[in-house]
């Protein structure tokens, strides 16, 4: 209570000071801690007390300060290299709202009712608009944009991207609640429920790469068979006419129906039609949209056959209702309703096109205010920029991209104020820059993820809206970019040094780190990679 009065005074320095003292305190206190557990036990019992003492209220006043102090913003500007002591209160600030958003969150048995109550609030503080404020998330969603723009280069949008992914992942809820939130919207449209969890079905797939013989059997079907397959039989015309019925050109004739016996004109005229069969078999194999080359001859009327029946297409008006038809018929049709999966998107997009036909007799559609509902209605109007700055970031930190003038710079909360000049220093921040990207990287896909399946739960056109502003920002062609390498080696790079991660570095005694000690350090991560893991 004595750190929370002052954090209202005036002068910076002293905000600051007692800011620090808080992330201490939301670290853990490892000054006191003997080991790694204490550390994270301490720190997650103190995140639950200073939410209950109102930190978190006081903190993103704070916040607010940071984002609209103008001298701060125009001082960066003026800088030519701005490093990290330019955003040091902002990182303070979000360091304590990351860790207590992070271990609030997670949910563990041993948890008291106290504490579930104070999560349920506190998701609910940051779902809604509490006190006529915007979602938190907005505010956060805000703060990159505000960073892409130019406007604001000194904001560590490292840290604000991890506390945003966090934040939509508490409020929204991760996959396993967006499977259950699943089964509870089926069961509400009145549809049958799932029979099993497309992730989990995911996870027990191995990976698997097609087998080398279909390599060489593409070249076997593509290359022409020897003329003595296809003399003296007819069986190599046959043959033909069912490929060319299963590409279904000219649809000439019922598959389902025994071919009736050859006449005598017919085996008359077997002879010269093995002449053709390398023409028929040229026209055959092209796309059904593409017209024959004009020095080719079209296929002769006499080896086109129309199918037998109706001359007309049938006019049928109800294909709902099975009356009249013969039994096994109905058992056919209830065999593929019981096996056929009908989508939650499948019944929205029914529903909206039935409000549209009868919109006066149906009257307004009923929405439930759900905080997915509420982060989209605050997102809808802005939702081009959000995205066109999250594929700006991740386009920065893409590995294949080549730095440019206009690029955006995030690598503003990682830089030092002087430069390396050892080579010992060059390593160490070489892996840290790397481990930087990674982290934007992971949580920019790992959030828009998020936002796309809750999108699509919710309604099927907000899935669509912010699939379409994906890709008027070029959304593939920055995917493929990250597929443009050696992508086995990108996905297992482990870009850190396991002794200076948290909180072992806070509890053991840090070794002296030299050049050779880091080219080991590395070297051992791979070798476990490679043969341990």
């Amino acid at each position: 209570m004595g750190l929370l009065d002052r954090l209202e005074v005036v002068s910076r320095e002293r905000r600051l000071k007692v800011a620090r003292a808080v992330l201490y305190l939301a670290q853990g206190t490892f000054g006191e801690c003997d080991s790694e557990v204490d550390v994270l036990h301490w720190s997650r019992y103190n995140c639950f007390l200073l939410y209950q003492m109102g930190t978190f209220s006081a903190f993103l006043e704070l916040l607010h300060m940071e984002i609209d102090n103008s001298q701060a913003c125009s001082s960066a500007l003026r800088k030519p290299a701005i490093s990290i002591a330019d955003s040091t209160e902002l990182r303070v600030l979000l360091s304590v709202m990351y860790l207590m958003v992070e271990n609030i969150r997670l949910e563990r048995e041993t948890d008291s009712c106290a504490w579930r109550t104070a999560r349920e609030t506190f998701r609910t503080e940051l779902s809604f608009s509490m006190h006529n404020e915007e979602p938190f998330a907005l505010l956060l969603f805000s703060m990159v944009t505000k960073f892409c723009s130019g406007l604001a280069p000194h904001f560590p949008i490292k840290k604000v991207l991890l506390l945003l992914w966090k934040v939509i992942m508490f409020t929204l809820g991760g996959f396993e609640h967006l499977q259950a939130l699943k089964v509870q919207k089926r069961a509400e449209l009145g549809l049958p429920p799932l029979a099993e969890d497309s992730i989990q079905v995911v996870k027990s797939m191995r990976a698997a790469s097609p087998p080398s013989y279909t390599l060489d059997l593409g070249e076997s079907q593509l290359a022409p068979p020897p003329p003595s397959k296809l003399r003296g039989r007819r069986g190599s015309r046959r043959q033909l006419l069912t490929k060319q019925d299963s590409l279904d050109i000219y649809n000439e004739r019922d598959l389902f129906k025994t071919e009736e016996p050859a006449t005598e004109e017919e085996e008359e005229s077997a002879g010269d039609g093995e002449r053709n069969l390398d023409g028929e078999l040229d026209l055959l194999e092209q796309d059904p949209l593409v017209p024959p080359p004009p020095s080719q001859a079209p296929l002769s009327a006499e080896h086109v056959a129309f199918p037998k029946g109706l001359p007309w297409a049938p006019k049928v008006r109800d294909t709902d209702t099975l009356v009249g038809l013969p039994r096994p018929i109905h058992e056919s049709v209830k065999t593929l309703k019981q096996h056929k999966y009908i989508s939650i998107a499948d019944v929205q997009i029914k529903n909206e096109e039935e409000l549209e036909k009868c919109p006066m007799s149906l009257g307004e559609e009923v929405v439930p205010e759900t905080p997915c509902e509420i982060l989209y209605q605050g997102m809808l109007y802005s939702l081009p920029q959000y995205m066109i700055a999250l594929l700006k970031i991740l386009l920065a930190a893409a590995p294949t991209s080549k730095a440019k003038t206009d690029s955006i710079n995030i690598l503003a909360d990682v830089l030092p104020e002087e430069m390396p000049i050892t080579v010992l220093q060059s390593m160490k921040l070489g892996i840290d820059v790397n481990r930087h990207k990674e982290i934007i990287v992971k949580s920019i896909s790992a959030l828009l993820l998020l936002l796309l399946k809750h999108f699509k739960l919710n309604h099927i056109y907000q899935f669509e809206y912010v699939s379409q502003h994906l890709v008027f920002a070029n959304c593939i062609p920055l995917i493929l970019k990250f597929f443009n390498q050696n992508i086995l080696s990108y996905i297992t790079a482990k870009n850190s040094i396991s002794v200076l991660d948290y909180p072992c570095c806070t509890i053991q005694d840090l070794p002296e780190l030299t050049t050779e000690s880091l080219m080991s350090y590395k070297t051992q991560e791979w070798y476990f990679r490679k043969y341990l893991a």
